[in-house]
């Protein structure tokens, strides 16, 4: 078994790399400059968008972070990540929420978009308000946003809302930082934090 992270240390591959910590895999890392190797051969024939992160498992590609989740959550079933069945509703819910309607919110917010009362209708995420406020009551409900155990789908939202919280695209609210707390508690966040906090000096 071949599994290889293509990464920056200062990118949204640390979501990749908390993953892979969390589930034990063994893999190699790869890292990728913004400037040059990310937007050259032989990376783009890895990956066409010239975007981090990149796995390449067995020979099979995989690039979005939530897709990545998913993913290693399947393959390693060991890690008991994947949703069980009576967690699936929400699991697939709250992970494709904050890859679409959230993340779009927020990047729209950080660009200075702000849709008008009609526009909202033609978008996923309506308002910034809304889908935040959709946030924090699906981290409020449970300990874990599928319930009350951790699964792949924190690694991903609980990176949205980590992120939120220190770069300030979200509201510093209760119910995230304690759910950002919980995560960060996590001996798989520390691990991949501490690799990835090292690499910083070999990617700038």
């Amino acid at each position: 078994m071949t599994l290889t992270l293509y990464t920056n240390p200062m990118s949204r591959g640390r979501i990749a790399r908390w993953m892979l910590e969390e589930v034990g895999a063994e893999y190699d890392t790869v890292v990728l400059d913004y400037a040059s190797t990310m937007k050259t051969e032989p990376f783009l024939s890895i990956n066409p968008m010239g975007k981090v992160p990149t796995i390449v498992h067995n020979g099979q590609t995989v690039t979005e972070c939530a897709a990545i989740c998913a993913y290693l959550a399947d393959v390693f079933p060991d890690a008991d990540l994947a949703p069980h069945p009576d967690e699936r509703a929400a699991y697939y819910r709250w992970l494709f929420y904050a890859a679409g309607p959230l993340e779009a919110a927020i990047s729209n917010r950080s660009l200075g978009v702000v849709p008008t009362d009609s526009q909202q209708r033609m978008i996923g995420y309506g308002s910034y308000d809304t889908a935040v406020d959709v946030l924090e009551r699906a981290v409020a409900a449970h300990d874990h946003i599928a319930g009350n155990r951790f699964t792949a789908a924190d690694v991903y939202v609980g990176s949205q809302v980590i992120w939120g919280l220190q770069f300030g695209s979200l509201p510093d609210r209760p119910a995230f930082a304690d759910y950002a707390d919980r995560l960060k508690a996590r001996p798989g966040y520390v691990r991949a934090g501490a690799l990835d906090d090292a690499l910083i000096p070999v990617a700038a």
